[in-house]
């Protein structure tokens, strides 16, 4: 990364409803998926390092940021994040159930992000996290979203400023317990370490 200043977020506090509990805590190849998300953003060179979660996750290593109404929506802990990281020059953004997207592409991502430019990562032809923008794009993106989503409607309606900017690893969610069995998220620790 350049000179600028990009915290790293990443959004935890979720039920995780068709996995029949929150993924924050799931443990995935010995590390916690929180945990792994983290690792990864500070590999990556972000500062700070920012995790929104819910009441009593603790997240060595990142500046622990409670969503106390995680019903509200993804929306809604990007929100927090946002306020939190205001007075950095980009945020990038991952989601806790992704843990096949490491360092290695946050980093690219980060790399190429430019100021008034929105940086997302390209897995192969499919869009997806890690996202860097600043974060008044970021407010932007809040004003436009449904309770659910994060960048997606802003994404859409500005493609004009939009870098897709090539980057191995997984960007499949892990959602269900099936994911869990189906076993498709190996550990790449060199990646997130």
């Amino acid at each position: 990364m350049d000179r600028s200043t990009i915290a790293g977020v990443v959004l935890a506090a979720g039920a995780g409803s068709r996995m029949g509990g929150p993924k924050a805590e799931l443990v995935v190849a010995g590390t916690r998926l929180v945990d792994r998300a983290a690792a990864a953003l500070h590999a990556a060179g972000c500062v700070p390092v920012l995790a929104v979660v819910r009441c009593g996750v603790e997240v060595p290593g990142a500046t622990v940021l409670v969503n106390r109404r995680p019903e509200d929506g993804l929306r809604s802990s990007l929100a927090i994040a946002i306020e939190a990281a205001s007075g950095s020059d980009a945020v990038a953004v991952c989601l806790v159930d992704q843990p096949g997207i490491g360092a290695t592409a946050v980093r690219a991502v980060a790399a190429a992000w430019r100021p008034g430019r929105i940086a997302v990562a390209d897995f192969a032809g499919t869009r997806g996290h890690p996202v860097v923008m600043a974060p008044a794009l970021w407010r932007t993106a809040l004003e436009l979203a449904a309770p659910d989503d994060g960048a997606r409607r802003l994404l859409q309606s500005r493609p004009d400023l939009v870098d897709a900017v090539a980057v191995p690893g997984d960007p499949r969610d892990l959602d269900t317990p099936a994911d869990l069995l189906a076993g498709r998220y190996a550990a790449d620790e060199a990646d997130w370490h």
